[in-house]
This record gives C-alpha cells, structure tokens and sequence, in this order.
C-alpha cells in the first residue's frame, strides 16, 4: 500500500539521485560538458528538481526552450548559465539580459532585439542557431552573413556577447546527421572568417551525443537520458549506458469487484470478460496524462503480477482484469518505473500508444503530484 495512500490518488516519484548519476554517467560516456536540457518542466520530471540534480552531477548549463521557463529557474534561485531558444514574435530581451539569460537566437529580428536590449555594462549574451537541414528554427545560409556582419559589430561596440553557435540534426541516420554537421561547421568557418569565434559550437542533444561522436564538439545537451531513458530504444539500451528511470507514476486501487463472464469493461465494451474474475479500479486516465490509445493493450504492475490495462482509458480512471489475483483497495499500482525493480518500462506505454518515450513521460499533467523519492531510497518502492 502507498505511504499515504488515504490522501493520494495518484503520484509520479522522481528519484533525483538517478538524475544526478545520468548526468554523470553521460559527460563520462561523452567526454565533453553536458548542458542539461530542462525544458517542458524537465519531460516533466519538474525542472528546478531536475536542474540542481544534473548540476550535482556536473551539468555546466541548462537549457530551456522558452524565457518564462528560463525565468522560473532565476526565480528559484538557481544561478547557472542558462540558455532559451524559441521566442515568441516580438519578444523583447531586457528582462533576459538583466537575469543573465543567454538568448538562442534564430532570426535577424531576434538579434537585433538582443542587441538593442544589450548595453556596455551588461552584454546581451547570444547563441546563434544555425539552420542546417532541420527546417525549423534558426537562421537559414542566405542570411548567415548579414547576421555575422550586425553581430560581429555589435560585439566590437561591447554590448552583444556572441557565447555559442549551435544547431541541430535529425537522427535519421549517421550520414544525414554527418551533413548536418558538415553543413553546421561551414557557418563555423564562415563566422570564424567574419571574426567570430564563439567559446562554444553545439549540435548534439542526447542520441547524437551517444552514437556519433564527432557531433559533440564543446557541448552536448542531454535531456531525456538525464531521466534515464534511451532517445531511440532500437539502437541504445539505456541500462547498458549505466543510466536508470528516473520516474516512477503510480495510484492505488479504488475500487474492488468480482464479476461474470460476459461482463463488459469500460465505454464501448471493448473488453468483455470470459470468465468470473477481479476487477481493480486505478484512478489515473487521460487527463493525468495516461493515453487513451494504450486501451487494452498497456502494461500495469499490482504486487508481483504483470497485468494489462482492460477496456478503454476513460478521463479519470481505467480497470485492470486481475483474474483470480489477490487485490484490495489501497494496493499499489505502478504503470511505469525501473524495469530492474520488476516494474514495466516507459517504452512498454510508448510501444501500447504507438509514441516515443518521451511524450509519455512528458505528458503527465499537473494534477499528478510529484514527490521526490527519499535520499538513499535506491530501488525501494516505498
């Protein structure tokens, strides 16, 4: 039974430990400074949590993709280098400066609104993003120049500091990701040529930074294997990197029936039962965050039996078929967490919804309460 389990419903445990020991273990993979990615409230792990565990383990920087994002961590009183990338049209800078923020620049809009938020006494600090076959943000070949020229004076006037360029590949494969990088190493060139040389190029996030070396240049961003979750499960194994989950989502049982065969589960029948059995209510749906399209097909752990979810993913709630299984209300139940303590893995939901690991961990809403596992706890599943 969960630790208050009269007041929780519903709860996601994040082991900040394990966060602070993946950050480790990936500088250490590596071999180049990590900037640990906390954007999306850390894939939803809670991003001042998630940013002083990777600072604890070695994190030289932080990254964020939006200002307000980079405003809740100075507002938490963390002090580190912070870099946000993806700013709203006519987005203006002062607010960011004063705070040591460093801009993700993208366009020559957004750097001439950083430099005229920029002064003498406190440079406005860029990094400027570079488009190199992703076809998102960042600033396309044809204005590399412009945008080299404007920074490079501004630079001389003292008021921009041009800290980094940096960029992005696409994890289609080694050889697109190796003419990202040529492409990305070129503009290096051509800003090197305009007098631009920054203190630091990157383009690697988490799956380049792991499988193709000569991506990680001065930084590697690491954000979903600083919860210990591999960006493609087909290729890295993430417990053979030395990483571990660092996110544990569980409820309690509300709910206990026996039932007839014929009985059918949920909105639409789409389970009906085929012989007497238990049935175990769990109060976590989709608006906690739970996919829909997991229905009848996603892993659930209650005790030691390894069951599945039974009948459609309501908004609130969703039942498991236990068969002859001892369950009470109260009882634990764990949709997801470490696999090494015999509960199912994220990939295990993404595989039943047809996603990625990564938006399953991300979209677990505010109304599950997030605790911080106690210090020391390792693998227990109090």
């Amino acid at each position: 039974m969960l630790p208050d389990s009269t007041a929780q419903l519903r709860e996601a445990v994040i082991d900040t430990e394990a966060i602070t020991a993946n950050t480790r273990a990936l500088a250490a993979l590596t071999g180049t400074p990590v900037l640990a990615v906390v954007k999306a409230n850390a894939y939803g792990h809670g991003a001042v949590r998630t940013a002083r565990a990777a600072l604890a383990g070695g994190a030289v920087m932080l990254g964020v993709t939006d200002l307000s994002e980079a405003f809740e961590l100075r507002d938490a009183g963390i002090t580190a280098d912070i870099l946000s990338w993806l700013h709203a049209p006519g987005t203006r800078f002062e607010r960011a400066v004063a705070q040591r923020i460093t801009i993700g620049v993208s366009t020559i809009e957004q750097l001439t609104a950083a430099i005229e938020a920029g002064s003498v006494a406190a440079p406005a600090r860029v990094h400027l993003k570079l488009e190199t076959g992703l076809s998102r943000n960042g600033l396309p070949p044809e204005h590399w120049e412009d945008a080299f020229d404007i920074a490079r004076r501004a630079e001389e006037m003292g008021i921009l500091d041009i800290d980094g360029l940096f960029s992005h590949v696409s994890n289609t494969s080694d050889a697109d990701d190796r003419a990202a990088l040529a492409t990305f190493l070129d503009g290096v060139d051509r800003a090197a040529a305009k007098g631009i040389r920054p203190r630091l190029r990157h383009i690697a996030a988490t799956a380049a930074a792991i499988g193709l070396a000569e991506t990680r240049l001065d930084l590697v961003r690491i954000g979903i294997g600083l919860h210990g979750l591999s960006p493609d499960p087909d290729r890295f194994v993430a417990s053979e990197l030395g990483l571990r989950p660092s996110m544990t989502l569980r409820g309690t049982v509300a709910n206990v029936r026996r039932v007839p065969a014929g009985t059918g589960l949920s909105y639409g029948y789409t389970y009906r039962t085929d012989r007497e059995t238990t049935l175990a209510l769990v109060p976590l749906g989709y608006a906690d965050g739970i996919p829909r399209q997991a229905s009848n097909r996603a892993p659930v752990r209650i005790g030691d039996a390894l069951l599945q979810v039974s009948g459609r993913i309501a908004m609130d709630q969703f039942i498991v078929d236990v068969g002859d299984a001892p369950v009470a209300v109260g009882d634990e139940v764990v949709l997801f967490g470490d696999p090494a303590c015999g509960d199912p893995a994220v990939e295990a939901w993404a595989q039943a919804a047809d996603t990625i690991n990564y938006e399953i961990v991300t979209r677990i809403s505010a109304r599950v309460p997030r605790r911080e596992r106690a210090a020391g706890a390792g693998g227990d599943r109090s």
